[in-house]
């Protein structure tokens, strides 16, 4: 396994590769979620990249830029075992070098939902995964269902943009219990873990319902809502029930959506979905 840090570093190894090369963009401090993600690139590509980088300009003044968890040698020895062909650790001074001021605005879809709580993310998000595409120039780029946003956004951008890159969504990875696996469930306390499986408590009792003929959007959110709110200690920032390409919120009867929600358990702000 090659391991760049400059682009150059990047270039010359990447040059070398056969295709298709897949792409797995990740922030570390990886768990089986970014891996399963791996797998799958493993299986469909001659080449795997992953780029390891926490982008600062995905994070708002307010949020964990600075204690968000890292472990870059630990994330190396995983990635080395899932025979990755080439891990891309590029530092701030490689992303956004002095001067730096061109960024990636995508419009209606980063508007809702995260768009509305973290104005700035999306930009972020979009920026960082245009220079890596740009850069590593994959033929197929990896995402994860969990955060269902971010992947809608990456694919308008690359219809929008015309990338020649396929983006692949696989499906979230959770633990024994339900809790959808996330970075940020370190920063829980065991309370408050145990009081984070409601969200996914909610979203499959929800799904049951659909399942057993409930296809109201309105009756399936509140469906939702009324989990959430038999645990006191989550603190509900939005739940949706949406189109799932252009994430407008649905009413009346579906046959097909993305229910989505998001909380905070004490100072951990927590998302999760299923697809209905």
């Amino acid at each position: 396994m090659r391991i760049a840090e400059t682009l150059e570093e990047l270039r010359k190894e990447r040059s070398h590769f056969d295709i298709p090369v897949g792409l797995i963009p990740t922030m570390g401090y990886l768990h089986e979620g970014h891996l399963s993600l791996v797998r799958k690139a493993r299986e469909e590509c001659s080449s795997v990249v992953v780029s390891i980088y926490v982008n600062p300009s995905q994070f708002g003044p307010q949020e964990d830029f600075s204690k968000y968890p890292r472990d870059v040698k630990h994330d190396l020895d995983m990635l080395r075992s899932e025979r990755v062909d080439l891990v891309w650790t590029p530092s701030d001074a490689v992303m956004y070098p002095p001067g730096y001021q061109t960024w990636v605005t995508v419009e209606e879809v980063t508007k809702p939902l995260e768009g509305s709580i973290r104005q700035e993310h999306f930009r972020g998000v979009a920026t960082v995964v245009t220079k890596l595409f740009n850069a590593v120039q994959p033929q197929k780029a990896y995402f994860g269902q969990k955060d269902a946003q971010q992947a809608a956004v990456i694919r308008r951008m690359t219809r929008d943009l015309d990338f020649p890159i396929d983006i692949v969504v696989c499906p979230t990875v959770r633990e024994a219990d339900g809790l959808a696996m996330s970075s940020r469930n370190v920063y829980l306390s065991p309370t408050e873990r145990n009081s984070a499986l409601v969200l996914s408590q909610a979203l499959f009792r929800a799904r049951e319902a659909f399942d057993a003929g409930t296809h109201d959007a309105d009756q399936l959110r509140q469906l939702v809502m009324d989990t959430l709110a038999s645990e006191p200690a989550v603190k509900v920032q939005y739940v949706s029930c949406a189109q799932a390409d252009t994430l407008q919120e649905l009413h009346g009867a579906v046959e097909r959506a993305v229910l989505s929600l998001a909380a905070t358990i004490g100072r951990t702000r927590l998302i999760d979905n299923i697809i209905l």
